[in-house]
């Protein structure tokens, strides 16, 4: 009797139905693996194929929608911002995403999804996005945001992302010693400790300005 009455019924309504039917049981089911403990929250196991598809386009969605009207300012290609933005970076990032050179921090061994090589990554990008990216960081990823930074220094670690494909562990070792001899004309008297993943320059530490990574 319920097929004979189905087959009477319009195919978008049986179709209505179907899907609504799939919905629920959707919700059941995502419901038990979350009160059962079934899903496993441990950093040491990968997402589910699904759940990482999931996330990967959510993830990239959002940046995408976010980041329109976002204008990138003039000169991202000046020095002066290059070399702020390698600060922020060597303070900020390297520790994580690891720099040229530069290998990743301990912490970033632990993290899943582990941290990207961003001189590969970056590229994926627009400078609207990585700004938003840097801004506002990424949930359940590690990516913090850096929203109580001032703009002006986070364009510029995106003038500094833009430097980064094809950047060797010279051109980066310079750039961190130009800008700690930069910090020193500023801050000449502070005395500051090296970090992890810090550029050392030749011939000793004193007054060096740290370039390791807080991510």
């Amino acid at each position: 009797m319920h097929s004979f009455l189905m087959s009477h019924q319009p195919r978008w309504q049986v179709a209505l139905e179907m899907l609504a039917l799939g919905f629920i049981l959707a919700i059941v089911c995502g419901s038990a693996l979350i009160y059962t403990g079934a899903y496993d929250v441990a950093a040491t196991r990968r997402h589910w194929p699904l759940t990482e598809w999931l996330l990967d386009t959510a993830r990239i969605r959002s940046i995408k929608a976010r980041a329109v009207g976002i204008t990138p300012p003039a000169g991202l290609d000046d020095h002066a911002k290059i070399l702020m933005g390698t600060e922020h970076y060597a303070d900020h990032c390297a520790v994580c995403h690891g720099a040229p050179g530069v290998p990743k921090g301990d912490i970033a061994q632990g993290l899943y999804p582990q941290p990207p090589d961003l001189a590969a990554t970056s590229k994926r990008y627009t400078d609207a996005e990585l700004f938003w990216i840097v801004k506002h960081g990424i949930k359940m990823t590690g990516m913090p945001g850096w929203a109580d930074h001032d703009d002006d220094e986070l364009w510029a670690t995106v003038a500094f992302l833009k430097m980064l494909p094809g950047m060797t562990p010279e051109d980066y070792a310079k750039l961190v010693m130009q800008d700690m001899s930069h910090g020193r004309q500023h801050h000449e008297g502070h005395d500051a400790q090296p970090q992890p993943g810090m550029v050392q320059p030749p011939g000793g530490t004193d007054h060096d300005h740290p370039a390791g990574h807080q991510h």
